[in-house]
């Protein structure tokens, strides 16, 4: 009996191991996850947070995750080429972002590259649209859709968990550049009044 109620179990696991596979199958083999929002600053005040990697630090939601995250910085830390690095705990995982292509006020695009917790490459822009006295920053992820990546999707909603660390990136990011625009540019004498 107890051999029959063993044999019941493995069965039952086995079908739902075949069953996630089969629907895992069934998932995109590509992803987009992005995420705009409005700010009322120039292109230009924005652009330069985004396009200096160490202005990162003041505005992206992954710096909570872990406080005490290695970070290490190419030879250069804006426009093309710059490069940032960070190893950290499970929520951060280990990985690099390289700056692909630097459009001054723009667009941005970026290499990102993770290591862990699982291997994956994928493309990340931002874009600057000005508007009056609005930028309207985007925030998008592309990326291949690996097997393991299929499986998480099933249990996991990978676009609201993205899109919702873009949000509030760019939520932070919009605090701080509308601040930064409400000062008097550098060299502007203020008038008595």
């Amino acid at each position: 009996m107890i051999l029959k109620i063993v044999l019941g179990i493995v069965l039952l696991l086995i079908l739902a191991i075949v069953v996630i596979l089969i629907a895992a199958m069934t998932r995109p083999n590509e992803f987009t996850y992005e995420r705009s929002l409005s700010m009322t600053a120039p292109p230009e005040v924005v652009f330069a947070h985004v396009n200096d990697l160490k202005k990162w630090e003041a505005w992206s939601p992954w710096e909570k995750f872990d406080p005490n995250m290695k970070k290490t910085y190419g030879e250069t830390i804006a426009g093309d080429g710059a490069k940032y690095s960070w190893d950290g705990n499970k929520d951060i995982g280990e990985g690099s972002l390289t700056i692909a292509k630097s459009e001054p006020y723009e667009q941005i695009k970026f290499d990102l590259k993770f290591i862990r917790p699982f291997a994956c490459e994928n493309d990340v822009y931002f874009t600057f649209v000005p508007s009056g006295d609005q930028t309207t920053v985007s925030w998008r992820m592309d990326g291949k859709n690996n097997f393991m990546g299929k499986v998480m999707s099933l249990f996991m909603n990978m676009e609201k968990m993205c899109g919702d660390q873009f949000t509030e990136g760019l939520e932070n990011l919009k605090k701080i550049a509308e601040e930064e625009a409400k000062q008097p540019s550098p060299g502007v004498a203020e008038t008595a009044s």
